[in-house]
């Protein structure tokens, strides 16, 4: 059985979550690979309707296991939060394990990105102490959810690194200092609770490959926030996209073997920075309360635009996508003309290729092609050869224009609101 990446290919809230519920019924282990809680999924399903911020989509399943992997940055207190409300919704989550490498914010973590937020440019950071725990990683000043594990050596990590922490807080921003005992007890707190679930996973996903067995990776975010390849500085922390996905999970690049890629049949983003597609207007505004466009964490309202087939052809160079599953057709049912975005115009040139300066992008005014709308309900079909015969040109110009074959198109939020074209593997 396949290991498949599953990457968000746009600006993150494409409807991966969606999409990983409706793959997991057949995989042994699902994992989250990239982010923290700053990203939220939501999820439809016969147990209602979830709004998941660490823990795996596939944590639906009785007989899957969820894994918070490596490459995650865990806020314990919010992930005790979501896994008490999965139990009062009679879910069942001792199937769910956090790797024992995975980094932890603290509280300054939080403070910090405040702080930082406020004395700087806004980059559109939802401060929850993301941007800092994955700065501190770097810098080899991180604690990781397997030091809560040895009390004794987690007080000499928390206590050289929270010295260092006080005298930014205090002698940069002027803000009070953190206490150390405060800090220590809860998260020996936390350590407590979460102990039995914390393990060294990638001998679980070892394993797991092993027996032959299906493993999805749970991206979370999208390309177009990579720190590298993404709309810099207005990015996320971690790498959403397929290589980051590797490493955030602890396994080599070859043993993945499909990437599926999650559009939009149109585009959204959250936050700061350049989208060139972006609709100001009373198309916008209707594409957002179609698709009740607000952030499942903060509950931002999403800006909304054409679809960039400039950018979606990018985000499949630098994946190596496979496939891709094409959500929230149906949003379009009642327009009357599309657009899809072909190229830019960036001072007075024509263009064909996503730019890496966030001020250019700026810049760049898009050319579009235009297709006639279908004008007619699509969340109740389940076959691709029943979609209007304007939907299927939509979606087959996609397919053209990204370079990248469609496998699925999802018609609703709902498991079974998903048309399959071609199989994933």
């Amino acid at each position: 059985m396949p290991v498949v990446a599953v990457i968000g290919a746009q600006w993150g809230d494409e409807g991966k979550g969606k999409v990983v519920d409706l793959l997991a019924e057949k995989a042994q282990i699902v994992m989250r690979v990239s982010g923290g809680d700053n990203a939220g999924h939501t999820v439809i399903n016969p147990f209602g309707e979830f709004a998941l911020h660490l823990v795996p989509s596939g944590i639906f399943y009785p007989r899957t296991i969820c894994i918070i992997g490596n490459g995650v940055a865990v806020n314990p207190a919010v992930l005790i939060a979501e896994i008490d409300q999965l139990n009062r919704r009679r879910v069942d989550t001792s199937r769910l394990y956090i790797s024992d490498r995975a980094h932890l914010i603290m509280p300054y973590h939080i403070l910090l990105d405040g702080l930082e937020e406020e004395s700087r440019r806004a980059t559109g950071t939802t401060r929850k102490g993301i941007g800092p725990v994955f700065a501190d990683k770097v810098a080899r000043l991180g604690i990781r959810a397997g030091d809560l594990l040895d009390r004794k050596e987690f007080l000499e990590r928390l206590r050289l690194v929270l010295e260092h922490k006080n005298n930014i807080l205090t002698k940069v921003y002027g803000a009070s200092p953190l206490s150390l005992d405060e800090v220590y007890q809860q998260y020996v707190e936390y350590g407590e609770r979460l102990a039995p679930n914390i393990r060294e996973t990638t001998v679980m996903v070892e394993a797991a490959l092993s027996r032959n067995e299906l493993v999805l990776l749970e991206g979370a975010q999208g390309t177009l926030l990579d720190p590298d390849f993404g709309t810099y500085p207005y990015t996320t922390s971690s790498s959403p996209m397929a290589g980051g996905a590797s490493v955030g999970a602890g396994i080599g690049p070859p043993q993945i073997s499909h990437i599926l890629a999650v559009f939009k049949a149109y585009c959204t983003r959250v936050g700061g920075g350049p989208m060139p597609t972006e609709l100001k207007d009373e198309t916008g505004n209707l594409i957002r309360e179609l698709a009740h466009e607000y952030g499942a964490t903060t509950g931002r309202p999403r800006r909304c635009g054409w679809f960039d087939a400039v950018a979606g052809r990018f985000s499949t160079r630098v994946n190596g996508f496979t496939g891709a599953a094409i959500t929230r057709l149906d949003i379009l049912d009642t327009l009357p003309r599309l657009k899809i975005c072909v190229g830019y115009m960036l001072d007075g040139k024509k263009i064909d290729y996503f730019p890496s300066r966030a001020a250019e992008l700026e810049r760049c005014q898009p050319i579009y092609e235009e297709l006639p709308g279908w004008q007619a309900p699509t969340s109740d079909i389940r076959r691709h050869n029943q979609l209007p015969t304007a939907a299927r040109r939509y979606v087959a110009r996609l397919e053209e224009l990204i370079s990248c074959p469609v496998n699925l198109i999802c018609v609703g939020p709902e498991r079974e609101q998903t048309i399959e074209v071609k199989a994933v593997w």
